[in-house]
């Protein structure tokens, strides 16, 4: 069964019931997140007994996602395409790991591996689209209204028509031509159920066209941190993952380091809450990695606002970049970002375009894996990371590669 106990404002605290299909908090316009009871967890499944590592999905972690999928009463709404469980790739060949004496992995939400779970889009937004879809189908709720730079739309529209919802997709004309041909198809093959509305230069129109043109309509809002902490739910597996023992071992433990490319920061907040949990359910201790969140000098909210010392981002303009996912001008959860990544003493930073093209370029040649644009930032970060001391020699540092350069040709094709 879920344990979800309720809703919480992330800055009024304001508790809210659990099933209510709510928005930003009325209180202060900020987020919310689902809260569990992880005492009653702790009571009635002792020692990890919600943990199925047989499961080569996310929804290994059981009660401790919002919907158990081991339960008949909850498995009912999941829609399972075997999205998480994803490989942690040994990247000690990495020229950068190899000189400085890192212990380097790539956590790969891409391209499929054998033996492990993958996400059907080639996409970490599967994960928490996957639980967007299910908890929609808990409360009943049926047609749904997403904003994305392309990849949380493209794996919306999966879960939809997987799960029997409607959505309309709004995204920004330039999107990747892979992810908005197949947005575009789906909605041909199905225009009773996908919408497709072109809007932009970035993700803010979209969203203020689904504001303005289909909210009022009954559409519920997804977009980023608009849901009631679905999304935060399902990017905790990502967190889930990063801790969970080795196989043949059984020690919770977390790397030193996590360089992750930041857009609109859902993921950040999900892996973030995931160890606290794990932390209060006796699993870890208070230490976290460092939170190191890479964004593209194009457009660098949070960059801006770490260096300046800012509680919060302001919107910035948009600029042109290969790591599409990145172009985000500015987010409702920027704030809690903030404070994750100066409670974990570690940074966000940027990275050129031209470093972004290089790095993409050499991993290609080097191992073509199809690494994103966004994986490669992440790896072009590494240089400064050491310079600033904010990766040391012996750590364990893990890179999250968020989702497979298939998505974005043909813009990156003159580097292959």
């Amino acid at each position: 069964m879920s344990y979800v106990r309720c809703l919480r404002g992330l800055v009024s605290g304001a508790e809210y019931p659990a099933d209510r299909p709510m928005n930003l908090d009325p209180v202060d316009g900020r987020p919310v997140e689902m809260v569990l009871d992880l005492d009653r967890l702790r009571a009635e499944q002792p020692d990890a007994g919600w943990y199925r590592p047989q499961r080569r999905d996310m929804w290994r972690f059981g009660a401790l996602m919002a919907l158990d999928a081991n339960d008949p009463r909850d498995a009912g709404h999941i829609v399972a395409l075997g999205e998480g469980a994803t490989p942690l790739l040994d990247y000690a060949h990495h020229p950068v790991a190899r000189r400085a004496g890192i212990a380097l992995q790539l956590k790969d939400e891409g391209k499929a591996h054998p033996g492990h779970g993958a996400n059907p889009t080639q996409s970490f937004k599967d994960r928490g689209m996957a639980m967007v879809a299910a908890q929609a189908r808990r409360l009943g709720l049926t047609r749904l209204a997403v904003p994305t730079q392309g990849n949380a739309g493209d794996s919306l529209v999966r879960y939809a028509l997987a799960g029997g919802l409607s959505v309309v997709v709004a995204m920004p004309d330039d999107t990747p031509l892979p992810i908005l041909g197949g947005i575009a198809a789906a909605a041909r093959l199905h225009p009773d159920r996908i919408v497709l509305e072109l809007a932009g230069p970035t993700i803010h129109e979209s969203a203020a066209l689904l504001k303005e043109r289909y909210v009022p309509q009954g559409w519920f809002s997804v977009a980023t941190f608009q849901e009631p902490g679905w999304r935060i739910e399902g990017k905790k597996s990502l967190g889930l993952e990063l801790a969970e023992p080795a196989p043949g071992e059984t020690r919770w433990s977390l790397p030193d380091v996590v360089v992750y490319p930041t857009g609109g920061g859902t993921g950040v907040l999900g892996m973030w809450k995931a160890w606290d949990e794990l932390q209060e359910l006796g699993l870890i201790d208070a230490r976290r990695p460092r939170m190191i969140c890479v964004q593209s000098e194009a457009t660098a909210p949070l960059v801006r606002a770490f260096e300046g010392g800012d509680d919060d981002t302001s919107a910035v303009s948009a600029g042109q970049t290969l790591a599409v996912g990145l172009n985000v001008p500015g987010g409702v959860g920027h704030f809690r970002v903030l404070q994750i990544i100066r409670a974990s003493q570690g940074a966000a930073v940027a990275v050129s375009e031209a470093d972004i093209a290089a790095e993409f370029a050499r991993l290609w040649h080097a191992r073509p894996e199809w690494i994103g644009p966004e994986g490669a930032a992440c790896l072009a970060a590494l240089p400064q990371l050491l310079d600033r001391g904010l990766v040391a020699r012996g750590e364990r540092v893990v890179a999250v590669n968020t989702g497979s350069a298939e998505k974005y040709l043909p813009a990156l094709r003159h580097l292959m």
